[in-house]
């Protein structure tokens, strides 16, 4: 592969580390002090999360609408700007519901970049190779939380609670830079758009072999992930007693540990199987958050480094499956479907954290809620068609008319 093939798939990985690791995940490290700042309840915290993955829910759902209409790449440039405009917007937030709309407009971008960015990215790759890249995409996510943890600890503690606004403006000023690098060099060569799905492309995702029980595992992600991470930094500080330079620490842990989950777990698919993997993946979330109950310091940070790497190799791990599986032309519908119900999933997942933590006046329970229900993924993963266990078995979505050529399909901007 070219020099300049790999520059685009590091576009594409930062893409997502700024619409998914900026624009979705920095609000559970400042939430504490946002929280401070602007006199908010448990709940009401809960809510501006709810309105970021609720938001990633109707984008999931625009792309099941958008895919036979607009090439992916354009999907794709579109979702990074909306995500970046979030970024800013909060920056400026004067109150709460203002920040909800950047909130809002963050998850709705994330949603846009995400579906279309692991086929955008791994297309000029040879089948074996194409795991290996989609993982890539979760390590710029990994990158981005590590970068948001430690802006965040610093900017509290040099200007306090207060200036919470200032680590979104410097995202903001970075997403700029790597929306305007990201549209002049990442290419893609879409032969056909994406077949009709039917209402939210759930026609598309009943064609993909084991559909019903890898949206199980994804939905029971999206509800599990969001208890632990949303209230993770909330959850230390305030039941624990941690200061908000330790509780960052564990947060940027689970940030450094997702640049490495990916690539691990795509090795592991290899090595053990899909269905293996996966299901050992949900029984070891159950165990760390476990672990983290107690609030020990180097069992926490241990525990938190072992979520960073369970949390990014999951969604890859899932994601590989629909790339794998999937028609070309049921990709981006059938995907969307399934990141539809994640998406539901997700936005009741901080709401009912928040409620639950309100109602016991401690985020344990929250915590023990997470750990349950991993268990549901278990027995999902268990329920993977054994014919697809193992590996890639077919190419990804290149157009079946169009043959495999050495040229990538990315490029510098013609000379």
């Amino acid at each position: 592969m070219s020099a300049r093939t790999w520059i685009a798939v590091a576009l594409a990985a930062a893409s997502a580390g700024v619409a998914q690791g900026f624009g979705r995940f920095t609000l559970g490290v400042v939430l504490p002090a946002i929280r401070a700042d602007l006199g908010l309840s448990n709940t009401i915290a809960g809510s501006l999360a709810t309105a970021n993955v609720g938001a990633y829910l109707v984008g999931t759902l625009a792309v099941a609408v958008a895919a036979p209409r607009i090439r992916m790449l354009t999907v794709m440039r579109i979702g990074l700007l909306i995500a970046v405009g979030g970024l800013a917007l909060a920056a400026i937030a004067p109150n709460a519901p203002v920040l909800a709309v950047a909130m809002f407009l963050s998850g709705f971008g994330g949603a846009w970049v995400w579906i279309p960015t692991p086929v955008i990215a791994s297309d000029a790759f040879p089948p074996e190779k194409r795991g290996t890249v989609i993982a890539l995409l979760s390590s710029g996510m990994g990158l981005s939380i590590v970068f948001a943890s430690q802006l965040a600890a610093w900017v509290r503690g040099v200007a306090g609670d207060e200036a919470w606004r200032t680590v979104y403006l410097i995202q903001a000023v970075i997403g700029v830079v790597t929306a305007l690098a990201t549209i002049a060099v990442v290419r893609h060569s879409q032969g056909q758009l994406s077949a009709k799905g039917g209402i939210g492309g759930f026609d598309a995702l009943r064609r993909v072999p084991g559909w019903k029980p890898v949206t199980a595992m994804y939905t029971t992600f999206g509800f599990m992930y969001l208890l632990v991470l949303a209230f993770l930094t909330s959850r230390l500080e305030d039941d624990s007693g941690w200061s908000s330079s330790d509780a960052s620490l564990a947060f940027t842990l689970v940030g450094v540990a997702m640049i490495f989950g990916g690539p691990i777990m795509a090795k592991a698919v290899t090595v053990f199987g899909m269905r293996a993997s996966l299901a050992s993946a949900f029984a070891l979330w159950s165990l760390v958050v476990i672990t983290i109950l107690p609030g020990w310091f180097i069992p926490t940070l241990t525990s938190a480094t072992f979520l960073g790497l369970i949390f990014a190799s999951i969604p890859v791990t899932l994601t590989m499956y629909f790339v794998q599986h999937a028609a070309p032309e049921d990709y981006a519908p059938g995907f969307s479907a399934a990141t539809l119900a994640f998406g539901v999933a997700q936005m009741i997942s901080p709401q009912i954290g928040g409620a639950v933590a309100d109602w016991t006046s401690t985020f344990t329970w929250v915590l023990v809620l997470s750990a349950a229900c991993a268990t549901v993924g278990i027995f999902g993963a268990l329920g993977l068609p054994r014919s697809g266990a193992r590996g890639p078995q077919k190419p990804l979505p290149f157009p079946r008319h169009q043959p495999l050529v050495a040229a990538s399909v990315f490029s510098i901007r013609p000379r």
